[in-house]
C-alpha cells in the first residue's frame, strides 16, 4: 500500500469526479498550487493510484440496451481448464467485467448487449458449447439502482 496524505485523497476524489481537471482548476479544488498539484498528479499516476483516464460512454445512447449476469460453471476444475475459459472471456468484447467467484458458480460475468437476441447469440454459440464450461446461468437486468467506479475514499487514512 502506498502512503497519501489528506492533499494526495482531496486530488484522488476530485479526479474521480471529473478526470479531465486542469491543474489550476484541481488546485482550486485541494488548495494547493497548480504546480503543486501537477507534481503530486504525476507522482500518483507513477505509483499508480491513478490507473488511467478514460470517457464514461452512454452506453444506451449507442444501442446498448441489455445488460447481464451470467454465471459460469465449469466442466473441470483444472488449471488448464480455467486458463481455457479466462482465455475465452477476452476474447469476447461484449463481457466488460469478469470475476472468479466462490460459492456455486465459478465465474461472473458481466455482459453488455444491443438487444437479447445477441445475449441469446453469446450463449448459445460462445458459452455453451466451449469445452471448459458445463453451466450457464444469465440474468438480465432490468432497472440499475446505483453504478458507480468510485472508491470510497473516506476509508483510506492519510499517512
Amino acid at each position: 500500500m502506498i502512503d497519501v496524505d489528506g492533499f494526495d485523497l482531496k486530488m484522488l476524489a476530485a479526479l474521480q469526479d471529473d478526470g479531465r481537471l486542469t491543474n489550476q482548476q484541481l488546485a482550486d479544488a485541494v488548495g494547493l498550487s497548480a504546480s503543486q498539484c501537477s507534481r503530486r498528479r504525476t507522482r500518483l499516476e507513477e505509483d499508480g493510484l491513478i490507473a488511467g483516464y478514460h470517457a464514461d460512454l452512454a452506453a444506451e445512447r449507442l444501442g446498448f440496451n441489455v445488460v447481464a449476469f451470467v454465471h459460469i460453471t465449469l466442466a473441470t476444475h483444472s488449471p488448464d481448464n480455467a486458463k481455457h475459459f479466462r482465455d475465452l472471456v477476452r476474447r469476447v468484447d461484449d463481457v466488460q467485467e469478469a470475476y472468479s467467484l466462490t460459492g456455486d458458480a465459478d465465474y461472473l460475468l458481466k455482459i453488455i448487449l444491443r438487444d437479447l437476441k445477441s445475449l441469446s447469440d453469446i450463449v448459445n454459440n460462445v458459452l455453451m458449447p466451449h469445452p471448459s464450461v458445463a453451466h450457464v446461468r444469465s440474468s438480465i437486468v432490468l432497472d440499475c439502482l446505483k453504478a458507480t467506479t468510485k472508491l470510497p475514499l473516506r476509508n483510506v487514512r492519510a499517512g
